[in-house]
């Protein structure tokens, strides 16, 4: 009966949702301020239904209920508790419910925190929100349904995919949702916009925080991504470049691009039309990665569905939000006019040199990932796009944006002195060529990894030269400097945060590629391999008996200069529910480093392969990742940019409010 109640909670939000696309959409159009009334409500309601449908899913999952299809195919008796809740996403029918259910949340967030959004837009922004629900709502309902029922429930389930049972991937998947579908609100901020014809420094303040806050969480998602295929995958990478890694990195560029862009349109009340379209490409973006995942087009560990007519309904929905959101914008866009003129150097000009690097980065890494699937599809002929064209052609465009991201703070709106900004970025470059210099000395590389290390420096030290030129602490002195800092507002030291965030990941992902020990060899009991000055000696390798697996453990003991380190214990782990081999690489993580090491198959005669690593500062990656989202988290905290929009002041009695700009 509970699993009913979910799915009649679903066609319910659906009949919600047809209301929410029409009727205040309507009122909007026709003035009546009875019909725009009624769009927080129906918000509301959607995301309310779809709560209890949730909810419902998750307890046949912790009930173990078989008579459910999705539970059956997804769980077991004797999974842990953590991976039976997780189980609830980690297939595609409850994935699916999980987007609806953030989708809603963040509809029914604007129809809550929105209150000072002029009725008419909030209406219209809610509606299109609404129309979005409606396409994933008839997925569902129509191919995906995640209560259907089975005869004879089996007596344990199928269990759930071994290489999901982690807590990374316990976690990864609500936060990259929390990010794709954030980003549906920029997308229907833009639409509703374009409905009425005008764009303003206000919306731009008014998309701005739902826009931050999308991409934080994409942010944290893709680094717990990443980190999963660390220390799950047992083959020492970070990043692959797998097709539908791509899916979630593409909406973060041309996001981190939006966000730079409306800055442009709410300080100097230009560049509307071009940021419009950033936000519709952006939540594009993630309705392709929604495809690519879901299509059955491409083979990846990440892929839920395998289904061709789920992929050709999902191709259909995304040809018409798409399609008709760029109709809509050829037709309306051209009468969005700039406001105030600038000058090439100048902050505007800076964030536009932003916005073509990172755009030509997500087209680049675009072309990358579909080219072999067109090809396939027109000539049948197969080919694989890997890791050098994605590294040489993403590494051309990030590095002068690296270069060109300390210059944007630094410069004046409408108009700058470009010879004044290199003056004051003297001691940046002067890190920069010492940080080479250094890596020279201490670990040699390549011509990439010198232009990496000297990347990382230039822009760290370019946010802290900006600090100080804030603080001017030559002319204010130290104590009256300090105060200066601690009077900026919160979002200029979230900016700040972020950027100093991807000079550390730089950093992190330079020195990791670059300078990583790796031993591949095959060692018995008793046996000692150095890798790069830490001994590991091998102890042997025992059985063990998990919850609901079997495994190897093996046991390094770590050691440096006759001095212990610390213990590992990597594992080989059997599943029989579903049968898979899965490895778990164990980690000692140091300041300057990771030490990984990994145990294969057994040989016989007590001989293990083994895989052993030292991983120079790659943590450093993830905190770089974590310093960029707490920096959108501080800038949200920031009194001018929180969720909503700015009050409303009366003007005179009789006359209706407008939002302050």
């Amino acid at each position: 009966m509970i699993a009913e109640t979910g799915h009649f909670s679903l066609i319910l939000a659906l009949a919600l949702a047809v209301l929410s696309a029409s009727l205040p959409l309507y009122g909007a159009a026709k003035g009546d301020a009875r019909l725009i009334a009624l769009a927080p409500s129906l918000a509301t309601g959607q995301f309310l239904l779809v709560a209890i449908s949730f909810a419902a899913l998750t307890h046949a999952y912790l009930v173990s209920d078989f008579s459910v299809l999705n539970v059956a195919l997804n769980s077991h008796t004797l999974k842990p508790l953590l991976y039976k809740i997780s189980g609830v996403w980690g297939n595609h029918e409850g994935s699916l419910l999980l987007w609806v259910l953030i989708l809603s949340l963040f509809g029914a967030a604007v129809a809550v925190f929105g209150r000072n959004l002029p009725p008419a837009f909030r209406a219209r922004v809610l509606a299109v929100q609404a129309m979005i629900a409606i396409g994933f709502f008839l997925f569902i309902l129509l191919t995906s349904n995640p209560f259907e029922r089975v005869a004879q429930p089996p007596s344990d389930g199928n269990g759930l995919n071994p290489l999901l049972q982690d807590p990374g991937l316990a976690f990864h998947p609500p936060f990259l949702y929390l990010g794709y579908v954030g980003f549906s609100i920029a997308f229907a901020f833009a639409i509703a916009a374009l409905i009425e014809g005008k764009v303003s420094p206000s919306w731009a303040r008014w998309v701005r925080p739902w826009t931050l806050a999308a991409w934080a969480f994409l942010t944290l998602g893709i680094a717990l991504g990443s980190w999963w295929a660390y220390y799950e995958l047992g083959w020492g990478g970070f990043w692959f470049w797998d097709p539908v890694e791509n899916a979630s990195f593409m909406p973060w560029l041309v996001g981190t691009a939006l966000l730079h862009s409306a800055i442009v349109v709410e300080k100097r009340d230009t560049l509307k039309s071009w940021t419009i379209l950033l936000a519709i490409l952006t939540f594009s973006f993630s309705l392709l990665g929604t495809f690519l995942v879901r299509s059955g087009v491409l083979t990846s560990v990440h892929a839920f569905a395998t289904d061709p007519a789920r992929g050709i309904f999902i191709l259909i929905f995304l040809g018409i939000v798409v399609g008709g959101s760029l109709t809509l914008y050829a037709v309306r866009a051209p009468a969005l006019k700039p406001g105030g003129l600038f000058a090439p150097v100048s902050r505007e000009g800076a964030l536009i040199l932003n916005n073509l690097f990172l755009t030509a980065a997500a087209a680049t890494v675009l072309l990358g990932t579909l080219f072999p699937l067109f090809l396939d599809a027109l000539t049948g002929e197969k080919i694989s796009v890997g890791s050098p064209y994605f590294n040489i052609t993403f590494s051309a465009l990030m590095t002068p944006l690296v270069l060109t991201l300390v210059f944007g703070p630094l410069l004046p709106w409408k108009k700058g002195d470009l010879g004044g900004v290199m003056a004051r970025l003297k001691l940046a470059a002067a890190a920069a060529i010492a940080a080479i210099l250094l890596a020279i000395w201490l670990a040699g590389g390549s011509v990439l990894t010198y232009l990496g290390i000297g990347l990382a420096a230039w822009l760290a030290a370019g946010v802290l030269t900006e600090l100080g030129t804030r603080a001017n602490f030559q002319k204010s002195g130290l104590k009256a400097g300090l105060k200066r800092l601690a009077g900026l507002p919160r979002a200029h030291w979230g900016m700040a945060s972020a950027h100093f965030g991807v000079a550390v990941a730089v950093f992190g992902i330079t020195a990791s590629s670059s300078w990583t020990t790796e031993e591949l060899t095959v060692m018995r009991a008793g046996e000692e391999i150095p890798v790069s000055g830490y001994n590991f000696a091998f102890q042997g390798a025992t059985p063990i008996a998990g919850p609901n697996y079997t495994a190897i453990r093996g046991h390094f003991t770590i050691s440096r200069g006759g001095q212990f380190i610390a213990d590992l214990y990597p594992e080989d782990r059997s599943y029989s529910s579903p049968p898979m081999q899965t490895t778990e690489a164990a980690i000692h993580a140091l300041f300057t480093g990771d030490l990984y090491a990994v145990v294969g198959e057994s040989l016989g005669n007590g001989a293990f392969s083994v895989r052993l690593y030292f991983k120079p500062f790659v943590s450093w990656i993830w905190a770089g990742a974590l310093i960029m989202a707490l920096g959108g988290a501080l800038s949200l905290s920031d009194r001018r940019l929180r969720v909503g929009a700015p009050k409303r002041t009366p003007v005179a009695q009789g006359i209706i409010a407008q939002p302050a700009e």
